[in-house]
């Protein structure tokens, strides 16, 4: 469970993605609920856990709820980056009927995912307790969802990477092939940091150990050690010593990353904890009227 107080996803993002989404669910309205449901009629609905996991979704909730009638209501019960139990009532809806109806998918697609990358989040970050370490992200996102799903790995105890390909310098192996090694990497990396506003980030990719120093000499602020054995990141840790901060990409499983903590890296960045996460299992049911 994350008790850090864990800031908003951006909510006119939000409020743009799960229009989007609605707007592919019922392009020309919820048929079956128009047909079937008495325009008047109004309900209540439960979202309950049929596993355990870590919460991540009350802004998506809350917008999809809201789009399909502002008369909506979502009572919840947890809050973002909170643990629950399997059986547990998460939030309560109330409202107009079809508008619950209709907005019940595409809640639940997006509460289900979101629910599912912090859960697995908060296991990696379990893993490295004891250690300083960070679990990050990265651009592995499902495209269109990356600000929702940065914010769920908020929500399980994890820290953001770069957003996108404008917020950092970040050298990876193509980028390496084109400039060369040795020497010349080291001078194309301080002509790139002549040409940039000293505040922004470096980071380049290695993948051998003698590889380091001329990445160092460079200029780079983060060294990304990519598929490194424990016992190569250990030495590339103390090659290193703090003149750059580390981090561990490559291989990164629940049952490798406590392995990799231990070696003393300042970053573990896992793309497993967004690009194929499974969704956890909620479910969303309307009260009997009787």
């Amino acid at each position: 469970m994350n008790t850090q107080e864990i800031p908003a996803a951006d909510p006119a993002a939000v409020e743009r993605i799960v229009t989007a989404a609605l707007a592919e669910d019922a392009p020309w309205g919820d048929l079956t609920s128009t047909a079937l449901i008495p325009a008047e009629a109004h309900g209540t609905a439960q979202l309950t856990a049929r596993e355990a996991g870590v919460f991540c979704g009350s802004q998506v909730l809350e917008a999809a709820f809201r789009a399909t009638s502002a008369e909506t209501r979502v009572a919840l019960r947890v809050r973002d980056g909170e643990a629950f139990d399997a059986g547990a009532v998460l939030a309560k809806i109330s409202g107009p009927s079809r508008a619950i109806l209709t907005a019940e998918r595409v809640a639940l697609n997006l509460a289900q995912r979101l629910s599912g990358i912090a859960t697995v989040t908060a296991a990696f970050v379990a893993e490295t307790r004891g250690t300083s370490a960070r679990i990050t992200d990265t651009r592995k996102t499902t495209p269109g969802l990356r600000i929702l799903e940065r914010h769920a790995v908020r929500c399980g105890g994890g820290f953001n990477h770069r957003f996108s390909l404008s917020d950092a310098v970040m050298a990876k192996d193509n980028h390496l092939a084109l400039l060369g090694t040795g020497e010349e990497l080291s001078r194309a990396l301080r002509r790139a940091r002549a040409q940039l506003p000293h505040t922004v980030h470096f980071e380049v990719e290695v993948d051998r150990l003698d590889q380091i120093e001329a990445v160092l000499a460079g200029g780079a602020d983060t060294v990304l050690l990519d598929n490194f054995t424990p016992a190569q990141l250990s030495r590339a840790v103390e090659l290193i010593g703090g003149r750059a901060l580390t981090e561990a990409s490559g291989n990164v499983r629940l049952d490798t990353v406590a392995a990799i903590a231990a070696t003393g890296v300042d970053l573990i960045s896992a793309g497993a904890l967004t690009h194929s996460v499974r969704a956890l299992d909620l479910g969303l049911d309307m009260a009997d009227p009787r």
